[in-house]
């Protein structure tokens, strides 16, 4: 199981996601380019002195991450067609999240092998990325068993 998160613009997003990703132990794929400086301050303060204990791999761009991939892509997406309590996860899933500003573009979210949306209550559009990313990695591990 692996977060990617597709160009992310927020610095503390990111740094929690590292923090969860590392106290979870699961690894973390950064596509770039990101909308802040690897060493931002935002990124250290989120993910504190746990950051540094996450496994990350940072790719040049989209077609860097793609050649790396071996298991699926499941994108979380406002466009889900699978709500989340119906998906089914596999253990060597990639967790794939959107800038928190643009999303994915549409080729990215049509090679995604499954489209998955975090049912929210009627009349709101979504979750912070970092919060998505914990319940989405929450569940998909409770299906598949927690690596530590």
């Amino acid at each position: 199981m692996r977060i990617a998160l597709f160009e992310p613009d927020i610095a503390g997003n990111v740094g929690t996601l590292l923090r969860t990703a590392a106290c979870l132990g699961v690894a973390v794929d950064l596509i770039e380019p990101m909308g802040f400086a690897w060493s931002d301050r935002a990124l250290a303060r989120a993910g504190m002195d746990y950051a540094r204990d996450a496994e990350v791999r940072r790719h040049a761009d989209w077609d860097a991450f793609a050649a790396t991939l071996t298991g699926r892509i499941v994108l979380l997406t406002t466009r889900g067609a699978t709500p989340l309590p119906a998906a089914a996860f596999r253990p060597d899933d990639v967790l794939l999240f959107g800038s928190e500003g643009a999303g994915v573009p549409d080729s990215v979210h049509d090679r995604a092998d499954l489209r998955v949306a975090i049912p929210l209550k009627p009349g709101f559009r979504s979750l912070n990325v970092a919060v998505a990313g914990a319940i989405a990695l929450g569940e998909a591990l409770r299906q598949t068993g927690w690596p530590a």
